[in-house]
């Protein structure tokens, strides 16, 4: 794209227009952020009037351009771009701005607007998530162009602030993306020096420019970034134009440009006073007493971006058609993975167990699953933070995605390293999925994934499929200690909404997990896996584990229940055992994961926690959140120990002979206190 700027009689009106409706948003709702949105108008206009590929009325058009605002207090600046290019996005929806079950919630959110590819808000996850766009369509491209087929071709550009700049998220994730060369990643960086405590001189004074450079990135500056059309135009082309490094487009800019407040942070995060907002109208040539005003003008020039990129789907549309001839295998399997479908069949490749098996890891059972499924899913794009030796999650044979001058891989690979960056790998995995036709998978020690807690979190609100593969699950990773011993984790994990927690106890549970993980289009997932062996048990199935939970061992007419979860499921077995020799029937239901299980309908929840005896729950971990499944509960409630995994399983209680201990108290327990026991779901449910 030629980069001399031809300005238009109506730019000036457009961006003035973007102004005022962000000053008349926030104030209507008395409520958010106008100084960003209107320092932004510039650059917003110049990229999506000149630059922008998208079809309004195809949002999920697959080659169009991706633009992720991940300083998202200035949402508002995207609601106004959205409505003026005439998305499903009203002037009512504006004037609604932050009210319940509107179209513009507070902060942009991924599935619920359109438009909107993915949820930003805290600061740094929308840098992160660009990055993992950008490689989305690094590897497409590379496994599917072919000469005069150029299909995936996409940008994304990325409009960033101070605040995601400060943030320990965007670092690892600008730090991987240079590495990596990658082109088509475009990030404007606001320059306005405010942040909510005042001016970033207090806290954020480092050489942004530098430090990019030092990340082999290209870097541009616009000086005046208020006024200069131009020179934001031929920024975004030169950008544009190299094709080996991302590029960071350093926007100078005045917060709240027009206001009586502008270049303070008075104007960052609260509305504009009525009479500074009628002042900005009347500079702008605007009425100054009418609220939400949009000239005429306006709205034709972003209709006519609107129209542009209508044409150029339609001519994409072709070209896949004539891809369609030339190429009918890959077409077929694209055209699959863009619907998000599943291959026919693909489950038949999960790993069935049998008893006699031999005990394993199940981080080996894991790679097992993994190698099996790899060949028939090529939508699975893996990868480890620096771990995967021990995580176990790179298939034998497979390629790493690495620029092609390195040596190392190429694009076409399937398997990311992504360095000790576990927050940046999971904000990146975010946007993996959202880009489409790519299932992520991404693997650490279950104890490192706290440190992704802000991306898993958000991976969960926006619904993307991403795979955890956390393995080392418990006290059971023995001489690493309490720091690596994720007492904690599970709890926190389970706690989120939307995320199904897997913690399987054998291959076929291992198995189960994969499978409603792969099929699970709108949840992410953590399979918590152990490094110690682990015994293929009699009662396991793929079909049975795969609702969540299920009665393992069952008898009638049972003095206690023990319900159990990975890697002490073997230990409730052998409890059971042993009160078994002693004339006292124990039922072990295995309970895999909480949510799936949730989700089973009263009936069969009730009949695998039944009423009429006690239930003791069983896991090396934290007892949180057990008593919704238990009367009593076992494990831990306090930090674990350094040693040999079995000293230290011995040195907690958590052994066949001590639970079976346990067990006959809370039989005495119960039976001492007479009456019915009434299974804890149904005061649950």
């Amino acid at each position: 794209m030629a980069s001399n700027f031809i300005s238009e009689p109506t730019d000036a009106a457009c961006i003035a227009t973007i102004r005022t409706l962000a000053a008349d948003v926030v104030a209507k709702a008395n409520s958010g952020h106008p100084g960003a949105p209107m320092g932004l108008a510039p650059a917003a206009h110049v990229l999506f009037t000149r630059f922008f590929n998208a079809n309004p009325t195809n949002p999920k058009w697959f080659n169009r351009d991706r633009f992720v605002l991940s300083n998202g207090h200035a949402c508002a600046l995207q609601y106004i771009i959205l409505h003026l290019l005439g998305y499903k996005l009203s002037m009512d929806d504006l004037k609604a701005f932050r009210q319940i079950d509107s179209l513009t919630p507070g902060h942009p959110e991924a599935n619920h607007t359109d438009g909107i590819e993915v949820t930003t808000g805290p600061l740094g996850q929308g840098f992160a998530n660009g990055v993992g766009l950008a490689i989305a369509q690094t590897h497409l491209g590379a496994v599917y162009n072919r000469e005069n087929f150029d299909l995936i071709n996409n940008y994304t550009y990325v409009f960033t602030g101070d605040g995601c700049l400060m943030e320990g998220v965007s670092s690892e994730a600008a730090s991987l993306a240079g590495h990596l060369n990658l082109g088509n990643l475009i990030v404007i960086y606001d320059d306005n020096h405010i942040s909510i405590d005042g001016d970033t001189a207090v806290a954020f004074t480092e050489d942004v420019e530098r430090r990019f450079l030092a990340y082999d990135w290209q870097v541009l500056r616009v000086d005046n970034g208020d006024n200069d059309f131009a020179a934001i135009h031929h920024a975004i082309a030169t950008a544009r134009e190299e094709k080996g490094k991302p590029t960071i487009i350093c926007l100078r800019t005045t917060i709240g440009y027009g206001s009586k407040q502008q270049g303070t942070h008075g104007v960052h995060g609260s509305p504009l006073k009525a009479d500074d907002i009628q002042a900005l109208k009347s500079k702008s040539g605007f009425p100054p007493d009418q609220s939400f005003y949009v000239p005429k003008e306006t709205y034709a020039a972003y209709q006519a971006v609107a129209l542009r990129g209508a044409q150029l789907e339609a001519a994409w549309k072709l070209l896949f058609a004539n891809y369609a001839n030339v190429y009918p295998k890959e077409h077929a399997e694209l055209t699959r993975r863009i619907a998000g479908k599943l291959p026919d069949g693909w489950e038949k490749r999960l790993p069935v167990y049998k008893p006699t098996d031999p005990a394993q890891a199940s981080r080996k059972l894991s790679e097992i699953t993994l190698s099996a499924l790899y060949p028939v899913l090529p939508e699975l794009l893996g990868g480890s933070a620096d771990l995967t030796g021990s995580n176990l999650t790179r298939v034998k044979g497979s390629v790493d995605f690495q620029p092609p001058n390195t040596g190392l891989g190429d694009y076409r690979g399937r398997y990311i390293r992504y360095g000790v960056r576990e927050h940046g790998m999971g904000a990146i995995a975010n946007g993996l999925s959202a880009y489409g036709a790519i299932i992520p998978y991404v693997g650490t020690f279950l104890n490192f994934v706290s440190y992704a807690a802000g991306a898993v979190r958000l991976s969960a609100l926006s619904k993307h499929q991403v795979i955890w593969v956390a393995t080392h699950d418990s006290i059971g990773l023995g001489e690493d200690g309490p720091t690596h011993q994720p007492i904690e984790t599970a709890a926190h994990l389970r706690a989120i909404p939307n995320l199904d927690f897997w913690r399987p106890a054998d291959g076929n549970e291992t198995s189960a997990a994969y499978l409603v993980a792969l099929e699970s289009k709108t949840t992410p997932s953590v399979i918590s896996l152990s490094r110690q062996n682990l015994p293929n048990l009699e009662g396991s199935t793929i079909e049975r584990a795969a609702r969540g939970g299920y009665v393992l061992y069952d008898v009638e007419g049972e003095d206690l229940t023990i319900v159990s979860s990975g890697s002490e499921v073997a230990i409730a077995l052998e409890a059971a055992s042993k009160l078994k020799a002693e004339g006292i029937n124990v039922r072990i239901v295995s309970l895999p994961c909480w949510s799936v299980f949730d989700k089973q309908d009263k009936e069969y929840r009730l009949s695998v926690l039944r009423s009429g005896a006690p239930i003791l729950s069983l896991e090396a971990l934290s007892t949180l959140g057990w008593h919704k499944y238990s009367h009593e509960q076992f494990g831990l409630d306090g930090w674990g120990a350094s040693g040999p995994y079995t000293k230290v399983y011995e040195k907690f209680g958590i052994t066949g002979k001590n639970i079976a201990s346990v067990g006959k108290r809370v039989i005495a327990f119960y039976k001492q206190k007479g009456g019915e026991v009434v299974s804890p779901l149904v005061k649950a449910l």
